[in-house]
């Protein structure tokens, strides 16, 4: 299959983007970075697009792909909703309508978070912004569209993008919580999987993820 990958220069976007380049199931990943990234490989090719909400631009080169694994965001800490929203929920959907248009037989998947609000009701901000984004998503005409909720994600060793706090908790928090627990090898299998077989559910809590990680 081939892959279209966002947000690779954060943690969860370069976890998913090292399983995709490891397994034979992938056979072209195309990272899509708002600023040129080091990573190199054979699988790997890069499309520069400073302006998500402008990516129609592009539509040439990102025609003729399997699946998009969207993994960039921000964290809400510090942030209105208003500008919350424009990165979460208006750039999203901007990114993935361009993409349903060129690719409609394509499966798309968007990395929300644990605790979103599919009511978009809820006093949580940014579980509201993220419950309206899954919903929107999944209106758009894919072939299918899987909305990942994981909680605590184990990187891989030779990842570079972890903040520093966060190396800290990892040896402590799989053994803690380990029904909150994922690695992102995990993350990154049962992404590639919700494309070979799919998946009853649209929205995947940790256990869902746990259980499409298992084998083909």
């Amino acid at each position: 299959m081939k892959v279209i990958i966002t947000g690779a220069t954060g943690m969860v976007g370069e976890g998913v983007l090292l399983e995709c380049l490891q397994n034979p199931a992938v056979k072209q990943v195309l990272m899509v970075n708002r600023k040129p990234s080091p990573l190199s490989h054979p699988k790997l090719e890069a499309l520069i697009v400073p302006d998500f909400m402008k990516l129609e631009q592009y539509a040439a080169a990102l025609t003729g792909y399997d699946a998009c694994f969207y993994c960039a965001g921000i964290s809400s800490i510090g942030m209105n909703e208003a500008d919350y929203t424009y990165i979460t929920y208006d750039t999203t959907l901007a990114f993935a309508k361009v993409l349903a248009a060129i690719n409609p037989n394509m499966v798309f998947t968007f990395v929300s978070g644990s605790h979103t609000d599919s009511s978009e009701k809820g006093r949580i901000m940014w579980a509201r912004v993220k419950g309206r984004t899954e919903n929107a998503l999944l209106k758009l005409p894919f072939r299918g569209e899987y909305n990942f909720r994981p909680g605590f994600m184990k990187p891989f060793k030779d990842q570079k993008n972890i903040k520093a706090i966060f190396k800290i908790i990892i040896p402590i928090i799989p053994i803690l919580f380990p029904k909150k627990s994922l690695t992102m090898q995990q993350v990154g299998q049962a992404m590639i999987h919700a494309v070979q077989k799919g998946y009853p559910k649209s929205i995947l809590e940790i256990e869902d993820i746990k259980e499409l990680a298992k084998p083909v």
